[in-house]
């Protein structure tokens, strides 16, 4: 009998819909398992999934009130490192640019925020610790004279999105997806016996009703120059005149993100939106004046009504693996896991706040199979 079950197992067909690093992780670890899968995406990787800074941090972004999204970041958060291990082994490529997230405050008004956030988030068993403008400076030399205290969360790395995009396309080609470079207008047009929808924003587009829209976030690419002072060694993020603005290390310099407009599906790069990035950073972090502008880049991210993503069944056939907002780096390796436990029939708790039919009708009444 288990003999059959596995030969049916394998010969389930799985068709995902979306070549970002949702839809890149779930062809991967579901052709590991052993169902044939058909990648469909125009262009692979080139979407948000490319323009992002690559944090890992649920902790330090908690917030009173918010125990479903602390909760399923911090669950997203636990599965990374087995899946980084595992990418790693069958790729080589190490991810990970940085181990720890350090948040600033510049004024006694952030300052009170931190003070909030740590209470809260160290009350739900995780672990903040609050620094003083010495402390924080220890850290980060580099940093404004105007900080005046910091939490620093030790558990909160960083990856870098390119390299992931890169190692998970070689880890799906090397376990035998087949990626065909099509757009799908239609998830009946699939014959596949299960059909994974990973399409990000596009994916109301192909389920009616589904509650993910397009959100337009703008970010920059900073090389060092020789001369000039080192990147952090750590995520840094703050907030400038009521705007967050990030710092995210890579090999040659930084990643600094990230605006955020309700804009539909324009991924035009502003005048306005580099402008207020290089201002709030060099207020950050004075020295990246010096470096080189490289790139200015802009993506849409799906976003929903609460801030937490699409993970489940929509029907029979239908699996949803969206709607991640600008945590998709931070819940790809839980959504990976959760949609291959949903294709063998035993779903994860740790995904039951990402039930799709949360909204009721406005799921109920779309989809095309």
């Amino acid at each position: 009998m288990l003999q059959e079950v596995e030969l049916v197992r394998t010969s389930a067909t799985v068709a995902v819909v979306g070549g970002g690093v949702i839809g890149l992780g779930v062809a991967w670890r579901a052709a590991e398992a052993g169902w044939s899968v058909t990648l469909f995406d125009p262009a692979v990787g080139s979407g948000a999934s490319w323009v992002a800074g690559g944090m890992l941090a649920p902790l330090s972004e908690g917030w009173p009130g918010e125990d479903d999204v602390l909760a399923f970041g911090a669950a997203a958060l636990a599965h990374w490192p087995d899946f980084a291990a595992r990418l790693a082994a069958v790729t080589g490529v190490d991810v990970f640019v940085a181990g720890e997230t350090l948040t600033i405050a510049q004024d006694g008004a952030d300052a009170a925020d931190l003070h909030t956030i740590a209470d809260w988030v160290n009350g739900h068993g995780h672990d903040l610790r609050l620094l003083d403008r010495a402390g924080v400076r220890a850290l980060e030399p580099a940093l404004a004279r105007t900080v005046r205290a910091g939490l620093l969360a030790t558990a909160e790395p960083a990856i870098d999105n390119r390299r992931l995009v890169t190692a998970l396309r070689k880890a799906a080609d090397d376990a035998g997806v087949t990626v065909r470079p099509e757009r799908v207008r239609d998830l009946t047009e699939l014959d596949h016996s299960r059909i994974v929808l990973a399409a990000g924003a596009a994916s109301a587009a192909l389920w009616p009703g589904l509650p993910v829209r397009p959100v337009k976030g703008e970010i920059l690419r900073l090389r060092q120059r020789p001369g000039t002072q080192p990147p952090p060694t750590r995520v840094v993020r703050a907030r400038v005149h009521g705007r967050p603005v990030y710092f995210v290390p890579r090999d040659d310099g930084v990643v600094v993100g990230a605006t955020q407009y309700e804009a539909g599906f324009d991924t035009a790069v502003t005048v306005a939106g580099v402008r207020d990035l290089i201002a709030d950073a060099e207020a950050v972090l004075p020295g990246i004046g010096e470096y080189e502008l490289t790139e200015a880049s802009a993506g849409s991210r799906p976003g929903t009504p609460d801030n937490l993503p699409l993970i489940g069944r929509l029907s029979d056939h239908v699996i949803a693996a969206t709607g991640h907002g600008r945590n998709g780096m931070l819940t790809s390796a839980l959504t990976a896991d959760a949609v291959l436990a949903e294709l063998g029939g035993q779903p994860l708790p740790e995904v039951a706040t990402a039930d799709p039919h949360r909204f009721g009708a406005s799921t109920s009444s779309g989809g095309n199979r």
